[in-house]
């Protein structure tokens, strides 16, 4: 924005602020707008200074919003929405010469599927951008993509909020994993022994009837449910310790812990459909240009998954 100036205070400020609000790091504010660490402590100072708050203080690594800047937030995102989509909506957003983070809500299961691929594309069509991703309870997802603090949500949204933008990337499908060093089990599973067994269950929310394998409940099966876990990637190190539990958890989990010999893949002992993997996004960032080029980039990544080309030029 061109400088603009109203009782002191510089408009251009606002998308210091907002950086700040969304990377909690003065250097990581600085980064994400392409400017030295310095011009963005010189930045906010004058916000401090203007407000008569210190807006932003230290609270271990992260620098947190103070009660002022909160209540400032609604309206800053306002600006900086309208600015992004009514003033800027036309601008070109060039990949190759951009500096900015962009942020993803995500599970560390989806960090496994989505970064390495991801990363190998920034690296050839926008290198100056970087990536950081989030991991968040589902009820968090509309606000912060509203608030722009995160750009895209990716995954198995089952619940997501009926006023995101949805697009498919591809289908993934669900396999049950034991530990190599369980003697119980031959070269199937039946449901006799899928039941009987204790088994460990993902869930973002806490409770299994929102898990990500709930279907398996849906279609009458019984499990003892010994351990419940947000996170995928303890699971077949936890399975691989306890070697008479189970778990069912997506295919390419399955498959990067069997490469390492630590797990065996069964079939389910019920038909488990697959599931969606979507990118979520706001309606106030649809015209984003760097939000559209985002979108295209993963949607050109991901449709064709697991075959995802990693070398040459991206078309």
């Amino acid at each position: 924005m061109n400088a603009m100036h109203g009782d002191s205070l510089d408009l251009n400020l606002l998308t210091v602020f907002d950086a700040l609000f969304r990377e909690r790091s003065v250097t990581r504010a600085a980064t994400a707008l392409g400017i030295t660490q310095s011009a963005a402590s010189h930045a906010l100072n004058r916000l401090r200074s203007f407000y008569d708050d210190p807006l932003f203080v230290k609270v271990g690594a992260r620098m947190e919003p103070t009660l002022k800047a909160e209540g400032l937030r609604g309206a800053v995102v306002d600006v900086m929405s309208l600015v992004r989509q009514q003033i800027l909506a036309g601008a070109r957003f060039d990949p190759a010469q951009a500096s900015r983070t962009f942020t993803l809500c995500m599970t560390d299961m989806g960090e496994l599927v989505f970064l390495p691929p991801l990363l190998e594309r920034f690296k050839r069509e926008a290198p100056g951008c970087s990536l950081r991703t989030m991991q968040v309870p589902i009820e968090w997802i509309e606000g912060l993509l509203a608030s722009g603090e995160a750009d895209l949500a990716v995954g198995s949204i089952r619940s997501a909020p009926q006023g995101l933008f949805q697009q498919r990337l591809f289908l993934h499908s669900f396999v049950t994993i034991a530990s190599t060093r369980n003697r119980e089990l031959g070269a199937t599973l039946s449901r006799e022994q899928f039941e009987r067994m204790r088994h460990i269950v993902v869930s973002l929310t806490g409770r299994t009837a929102e898990s990500y394998d709930k279907v398996l409940e849906e279609q009458g099966i019984r499990r003892k449910v010994a351990l419940m876990t947000p996170h995928f990637l303890s699971v077949p190190l936890l399975i691989d310790q306890h070697p008479d539990m189970l778990a069912t958890v997506p295919r390419q989990l399955a498959d990067s812990f069997e490469k390492l010999g630590m797990v065996r893949i069964y079939e389910p002992p019920v038909a488990v459909p697959d599931f969606q993997l979507n990118q979520h996004w706001h309606p106030r960032f649809h015209h984003d240009p760097a939000i559209v080029w985002l979108r295209e980039v993963m949607k050109r990544t991901f449709e064709n998954y697991p075959h995802i080309a990693t070398t040459g030029t991206a078309g």
